[in-house]
Order: structure tokens, then sequence, then C-alpha cells
């Protein structure tokens, strides 16, 4: 790192350029594929298919055709024929993903049950919609040449799908099999029907106690910033008690298991009783030896304890000079919903382009051939990539405003909104080094979603070897994800300071990373606990309050499927504003590092950071003096600080 401290204010952007630019470019160009493959697939009729729908002829509903060469019923005029009726929408093909059935254009979808063929010629002369073939009048429905060519009895009762035209059966229960497809785990078709009634009959309760997680998961973050002091030490306490409880318990229970007399064991069962004694002994030594461990863990880490306080501490008073830190996570959400409708419908524009082929039935598919059909796999690498860089943004956006904060000394100096000046350096500035590192996420992403793959394709005809070594490389591309993210995130941080490309951040956060190992150790184990126990809590809460509600609702009796909907989207929640914390926290500890290592106190090298880290930094330097040569474990992580130091 080379910044250095001095009485004049630290310039973000003093004497810097861009980074990165190639990998800028290269994302620019990437994009630009992505837009191509969308301009594509709509400049081919696919959206007009997609969005009208088209019939097994080839025919797009609500326009005259051309007629395709080779293909009968081709090029019909279906300008008052808008929607697309299926003459059995409940043949489905699981592996295909589709409906295997005649499709044909009508004017309206029948709004009533039709159990007769009578009822379907009645329908069609009075409606003007044709619900059988091209090639039959209604006069000719009862006739034996209809046969295989009308809707199967009894044609169901439909509505048309807003937006796409499609005429859907209004009781979705024929697609019961599809469903149980879908969910392997239930194998009776009541119990499936109880869930998915149970969370229609409270999808109000379920909206409710959604909007409560957001509530609460907001209080905690408030509530984080005023007890920060003492909330890790009462974790830590509650930990320690609870341990040893538990431990205590569980040796009670085996004296009084040992001690009991053999009458009251069950004549015919000696052998589960000692079973049981045995289990309870193995526990204790277990819980005894865990507690031990923590114990020690506890004494060695308990002065870099009080570095993860300050800092949480610290990180309170961030979100309250930087509000709009609380709202990035609904920005970021917002713009991946965005992006991923896009992409989505992107996807179905490209799963009706291309040109129509007939298959064995006779009827019109339209596929794709040559090097175009390869680009699903362009789309697909685009979902990873763009997704992370989105994600990338953040973090850098998140990075720019809280390293502004850290490094400006006269708080009242700060711009208008942070947030907003770091979102303007990351476009004029980082675009390039977000592309980078985010492309470096994608390449361990995308070999690991293959093997995930290939492992479920051969899952039961892989020999144990090989399951083994498949498991392994995900495992090991999984841990590698994780570890290049932590980096990323924290080279991010070290761009946001001295504006260098991605890899020169990357190397010198790595460096300052490895000199303060301990201290990451600590903050990534005691802070990561602390938010995950918040988690819980907001989770916990939630389903308590949701049991309670759903005790009320007595229309159905599975509150299973409503409950974990309720506890995903709690967790899903805290996790996104949690997250927002823990990344300040290792931004902050991250600036604080470079801030020690550069800096000392004296004058013309005076400290950046926050008073309560500099009474850290104080309280290190008078135990280092107390403590002589055990003090030397610390003084190779911070050096020691100079008299006459400044507060920031």
């Amino acid at each position: 790192m080379d910044i250095r401290s001095s009485k004049r204010e630290w310039k973000p952007l003093e004497d810097r350029s861009c980074t990165d630019i190639p990998w800028l470019l290269l994302f620019i160009l990437f994009c630009i594929g992505m837009g191509f493959i969308c301009g594509f697939s709509v400049a081919t009729g696919a959206a007009a298919r997609l969005v009208s729908g088209y019939d097994s002829y080839g025919n797009i509903c609500g326009q005259k055709n051309a007629e395709l060469e080779a293909i009968p019923n081709s090029g019909m005029d279906h300008t008052h024929r808008k929607y697309v009726f299926f003459l059995d929408p409940c043949n489905l093909d699981l592996i295909n993903r589709k409906i295997k059935s005649v499709a044909l254009c009508v004017a309206a979808c029948p709004r009533q049950e039709l159990k007769t063929i009578s009822d379907v010629q009645k329908f069609a002369e009075i409606n003007g919609s044709a619900l059988c073939s091209y090639d039959l009048k209604p006069s000719e429905y009862a006739s034996s040449k209809a046969k295989g060519l009308c809707p199967k009895l009894p044609v169901p009762a439909s509505a048309p799908i807003p937006f796409f035209h499609r005429c859907a059966p209004v009781n979705i229960s024929c697609y019961a099999k599809f469903a149980e497809a879908l969910i392997t785990f239930v194998s009776d078709n009541s119990v499936l029907h109880r869930l998915i009634s149970g969370v229609m009959t409270s999808k109000e309760i379920i909206l409710g106690l959604c909007l409560l997680s957001l509530v609460l998961s907001m209080i905690l973050m408030v509530i984080i910033r005023y007890i920060s002091r003492i909330l890790v030490w009462i974790l830590t306490f509650l930990l320690i008690l609870g341990s040893l409880g538990g431990t205590g318990v569980l040796w009670w229970l085996y004296a009084k298991q040992r001690k009991s007399p053999k009458e009251t064991v069950i004549p015919d069962q000696p052998q589960v009783a000692e079973a049981n004694l045995r289990a309870l002994l193995i526990y204790a030594i277990s819980a005894t030896v865990f507690t031990v461990i923590l114990f020690l863990v506890m004494l060695v880490m308990r002065k870099r304890v009080a570095l993860t306080i300050a800092l949480f501490h610290v990180a309170g008073k961030v979100f309250i000079h930087l509000p709009l830190l609380v709202f990035q996570p609904f920005w970021t959400f917002f713009a991946l919903v965005l992006f991923w409708v896009y992409w989505i419908m992107t996807l179905l524009f490209l799963g009706t382009a291309g040109s129509a082929v007939q298959n064995e039935q006779g009827f019109v598919e339209f596929k794709m051939s040559g090097p175009l059909q390869y680009m699903w796999w362009y789309h697909v690498v685009g979902l990873i990539w763009i997704s992370e860089f989105i994600l990338a943004c953040q973090q850098m956006t998140v990075a720019g405003a809280v390293v502004t904060y850290y490094f400006t000394r006269d708080k009242r100096n700060l711009p208008f909104t942070p947030i907003l000046a770091s979102v303007n350096r990351l476009i004029r500035y980082h675009l390039g080094t977000v592309a980078k590192g985010s492309f470096i996420i994608t390449l361990v992403k995308i070999p690991r979603m293959i093997l995930m793959y290939i492992h479920s394709q051969l899952k039961g005809k892989e020999n144990a070897c090989a399951r083994c070594v498949l498991k392994s490389c995900i495992c090991c591309l999984w841990c590698l994800e994780k570890c290049l993210n932590y980096l990323n995130q924290n080279a991010y941080t070290a761009t946001a300071i001295n504006s260098t490309n991605f890899c020169t951040s990357a190397k010198d956060a790595f460096v300052i990373l490895v000199e303060n190992a301990l201290r990451v150790a600590a903050i990534n184990t005691v802070g990561d606990f602390m938010l995950f126990l918040g988690k819980v809590l907001i989770v916990c809460s939630t389903g308590l309050a949701g049991v309670m509600l759903l005790n009320y609702q007595q229309d159905y009796t599975v509150w299973v499927l409503p409950l974990i909907i309720v506890c995903l989207f709690a967790f899903l929640v805290a996790h996104c504003f949690l997250s927002i914390y823990e990344m300040v926290v290792d931004v902050l500890f991250l600036c604080f590092a470079v801030d020690t290592k550069y800096n000392d106190g004296s004058p013309g090298r005076e400290f950046y950071m926050d008073k309560v880290l500099m009474e850290f930094v104080e309280n290190s330097r008078k135990a280092m003096k107390e403590a002589g040569k055990g003090g030397a474990a610390d003084a190779r992580e911070l050096k020691p600080m100079a008299s006459g130091a400044s507060s920031a």
C-alpha cells in the first residue's frame, strides 16, 4: 500500500486514473454479445411467437402468417384468433418440459367446462371459436372423421394467461403429477394438496411475517450499534457458560445412569441401557474436550476480541454517517431482479427462435442449427458473470464509501452523499477492476456447476471412487470460490484506497491479511459468529410469530411449507442486512491495518482512525510495554504507537 498519512486530507482521486481498462472493454464486448443474442431472437420472430403463441403448424396467433414450405395448415390468417388452445393441456412431457398436445389458435377460451362433444359444437357455433382441428367444420364434430382431432373430454374451464395469450385450465389439479415429479419427497397426493392449500390460505400471514423479518433486521442493526461493546462479551460469556453447563449436565446424567439400580432397567433391554451409558460417556468426554479447547481459544484470542468490539462500534458510527448503506441490499436486489427478468425473457426467446422443423408427429417446432445453437452456453456464462459483476459493484460501492469515511479526519468534511460519491468513482474509474474480479469468480463457478451437473446425471451409475473424486473436486472448488470472494472484497477495498489495478490491489490486500492473520481469524470467528446468531435470532423470532399466528388458522393442518417459506425469507433478509454490516467491518479492518502499518501517531504521520480504535492502539501499546517479551506476538502485528498521537 502506498498511502502515507499527513496533516492534509486523503484525496481518493488525486493523481489517479482508470484501472483495468482492457477488462472493462472485454466486459462491454461481452454485454454487446448478450444484447446480440436477445436482438437475434427477437428479429427471428421469437418475441412474437413467445408473447402471442403459435399453433402446431407454425402459425402465430393474432396475425396473418406466411406459408411454410411442405407444412400443411401453415400460412393461415389468425387475425381474429388470438389465443392458443391445447387439445390436451394436462399431457406434460416432464423430460423436455413442454405440453405434448396439438395446439390451435382460437378466438376465445372456454370459460365453462365442456363435458360432451355437443357442448364443444355449441361453443364453436355461439362464440365462433373452433376447438377442433382446422380441417373440421363445427357440424362435423360429432362425425367419425373427427376422431383424434377434437379436444379430450371433458374440456376443462380455462382462462387466458395475462400477456401470453395461452388458454390455461382454471383448475390446476391436473398438474399434480408434474408437481410430484418436481417435489420428489412428496409421495402422497393428499399431502401435496394440503401443503399447497396451506400456502394459499395463509398468504396474508406469510406476507405479514416477511414484513416482520424486514423490520426485525433493521432493528437488530440499530441494537448492534448501541450495545456492540457488551454484546460480544455477552455472547462469549453465554457460549462458555453453555458449554460448561452442557458438559456438567452430560457428566451428571452419566453418573446418575451409572449409579441407578439395575432393577430400574427393563429386563429385556440390558444391552440398550449399556449402549446408552456408553454413548453418554462418549458425549461427556467430547463435550469436555470441546469446552477445554474453546476456553483456550478464548484465552488466546481475548486481546483480539477487543479489536472486533472496536470495529463493530465504529461500524455503527459508519451507518449513522452513511444511512444510505442500509438500503444498499435493496438496490442490489433490484438490479439483480431486473437482470434476471431480462435473462429469463431472452432464454424464452431462444426457446422459440430458429427455423421451422417438422417433428415425428408432423407438427412444427422451431430449432436453431449450426454455431447459433451454442448461444445457450454464452447466455449461461452471461448469467454468472453479470450477476457476480452486480454483486461486486455493491462491494466496491460499500468499500469506497467506508474508505472515504475512515480517511476523512473531520467527519464534517464528508461528501453530502458518500454512497453516491462512491458510485460515481466506481463508474468513472473502477468498472474494469470489478469486471476482472467478477470474471475470476465466474471461472471457478462454471467448472463447479459442470461437475455438479455431471454428478447429478451419473447418480446411481458411478462407482464409489468416482463419486468420491467428484464430490472432492466440487468441495475444493467451493472452498476456492469462498477464498477468492473474500480476497476480492479486500482487493476492492485496496482499490478504493489507492486506485490501483485489481492484481496490485489483491497482492497488497493479501500481504496485509497475512501480516494480521490472527486478527483476521478473530474477526471472522467472533464477528461472524455474532452476526450468525443475529440471523438465527431473526429467523427464530419470525418462526415463533408464524407458529402463533398459524395456530389460529383452522382451514388446514399442515404448517410445514408456510413456515419454511417464512423462515427462508427471514434468513435471506437478515443475511442481506447483516452481510452489509459484516462487509463494513471487513473494510474498516483493512483500513485500520493499513493505517497502523504506515502511521505511528507521530507528528507528520498521524493516525486516521476513530477514537475507539485509537484507544485500542493505546491499550495495546501499554500492554506490550508491561508484558515485555510476552508482547512480541502483538508487536509483530502492530508497531508501537509514538507519543503525541492525535485523536481522530
